[in-house]
């Protein structure tokens, strides 16, 4: 799995154009940032009917329920947003050299700029009010898997979108006990509630900073450059803190998994995967990669298929036990479809699917029910893929493969949520993103889902003359305007987009 070869790549826009010059200024920059977010969440974060206390706070009042206020906060929000990615950007041209001095900049920048949004209203998504739903769910004795949120009475209130009131939780054992646990010292109040799913985020985000440079090490790649472009990355610290998005557990145990495994550790590494499977079940798509890890290097095909039986094995008998515990048996495998039951338009497959339905239905024709079978061949190529690159490929890229394999299973399915990405950053980040086109486009993605968040998932009030749309058009011409101008005009970030590179990343090994 481990390589000590120089690189070859071509360098980073970074190394270029400063060494070391002044990351601290990146770090303010960012933080400052991250406070105007922090700011422009009281007004227009998510915030249940039952927070009482915190509607009356008279400053929140103002910027919740004044017009001015609501603007206010949008433009802050969104520039706050805006100026978050623009310093991580800088921060990267600042560092240059990635030796073990940078380090320590990395983790203030992390510090300083996920600091704020951890006392943020909730941003961008309203899952962290389903998790409470859904263990007021648990706490009643009901089934998650075939009784939905709607079940409780006034869950409104709550503040859960009733998009997905009726639909079974598309999670696992682990994290239903999680929200069981939750709500019970809690009683259900959200914002205690939110404050303890933060915290369970929080400690998926440590397990990312703890394994992501250990297992770019275990690469040779560059670890203080790959938790840079993971753990520092806007799209990390909004999704997996100031969202509190579950997700930050489930990749936090899954990158421990990996590292295990990779370190001839397999029983521990499925353990962790599966506990992984627990918070989501999405992961199960690396249990393939961690029985070739644990079968070794040279293996025959007899003693990778016992392994990958093995792995299956010891993991799915862990999950039948929890089922057992939870009463719920192997009840979420049929909530696993509940995230593919709908589609988005700028994911490849959720467009083709669009354009599809759009001529169906001006023929006079069943043009949804074309557009549904497109989303499945989309599902059923990106298992193709996965399963493909199970047997295919270099033992020392295996990791390399699973990322693949992975990016396969989102970037083919109909919907692709912002957080979706950032489950296959850290994957990417320690098998090497070169400094070429592959790093240009996690810059393109990075903006992209910020400004598509920024002006996406606003809590207005419905009942003044600010309208909901209004606020999104002012968010999204403020953010768009922003990442133009990073784009095109910004002297210090547009040579991050343009720039042609050839020199060696300082200090850089690569995969074999």
């Amino acid at each position: 799995m481990t390589a000590q070869v120089p690189a070859t790549e071509p360098s980073s826009p970074e190394t270029e154009s400063t060494k070391t010059d002044h990351p601290n200024v990146a770090i303010i920059h960012g933080f400052i940032g991250s406070v105007m977010m922090l700011a422009g969440s009281f007004g227009v974060g998510w915030l249940s009917l039952s927070s009482y206390e915190l509607r009356r706070i008279e400053f929140i009042m103002w910027l919740r329920f004044e017009p001015a206020g609501a603007v206010i906060s949008v433009l802050l929000l969104a520039l706050g947003g805006m100026l978050l990615v623009r310093s991580w950007l800088r921060f990267g041209q600042r560092i240059g050299d990635w030796g073990p001095q940078s380090r320590p900049y990395v983790l203030k920048a992390i510090l300083a700029w996920g600091g704020p949004m951890c006392l943020t209203l909730p941003l961008f998504s309203r899952d962290v009010f389903a998790y409470i739903a859904q263990g007021l769910v648990m706490v009643s004795g009901l089934n998650p898997y075939k009784d939905g949120y709607s079940q409780i009475s006034n869950y409104l209130q709550l503040g859960a979108d009733d998009l997905w009131a009726q639909s079974p939780t598309p999670y696992g054992p682990i994290f239903l006990w999680l929200e069981e646990i939750v709500v019970r010292i809690t009683g259900g109040q959200t914002e205690f509630s939110i404050l303890l799913f933060r915290l369970i985020a929080l400690i998926g985000v440590a397990m990312c900073i703890y394994y992501v440079p250990k297992l770019a090490e275990l690469h040779g790649i560059n670890p203080n450059r790959a938790l840079w472009l993971t753990a520092a990355n806007p799209l990390f610290l909004t999704n997996f803190i100031a969202s509190i998005h579950n997700d930050a557990l489930m990749i936090g145990l899954a990158l421990a998994g990996l590292y295990y495994a990779a370190n001839k550790r397999g029983v521990l590494g499925t353990v962790l995967i599966t506990l992984s499977v627990g918070i989501k079940p999405i992961t199960l798509i690396f249990l393939p990669f961690i029985g070739l890890m644990w079968a070794g290097k040279g293996a025959s095909w007899p003693r990778k298929f016992l392994y990958w039986f093995m792995t299956a094995g010891l993991s799915l008998g862990l999950l039948a036990i929890l089922g057992v515990v939870n009463g719920l048996g192997f009840g979420w495998v049929g909530a696993l479809s509940t995230p593919g039951s709908v589609w988005i338009w700028y994911a490849p497959v959720g467009f083709v699917g669009l354009v599809v339905a759009t001529l169906g239905n001006s023929l006079g024709l069943p043009g949804w029910s074309f557009a549904d079978v497109v989303h499945t061949i989309g599902r059923l190529a990106s298992l193709a893929v996965a399963v493909w690159l199970m047997f295919v490929g270099d033992y020392s890229r295996l990791v390399r493969r699973l990322a693949l394999a992975f990016a396969a299973i989102v970037m083919l399915a109909p919907m692709i949520q912002s957080w979706y990405v950032v489950w296959l950053i850290p994957l990417f980040a320690v098998t090497g993103i070169r400094n070429d086109w592959q790093v240009k486009t996690l810059y393109l993605f990075v903006s992209f889902f910020m400004v598509y968040a920024i002006s996406d998932q606003l809590d207005i009030w419905p009942y003044f003359e600010f309208s909901l749309s209004a606020a999104r058009q002012i968010a999204a011409v403020t953010a768009v305007a922003f990442a133009l101008y990073l784009i095109f005009l910004d002297p210090k970030t547009k040579i991050l987009f343009r720039k042609k590179l050839t020199e060696p990343v300082p200090g850089e090994l690569r995969i074999r």
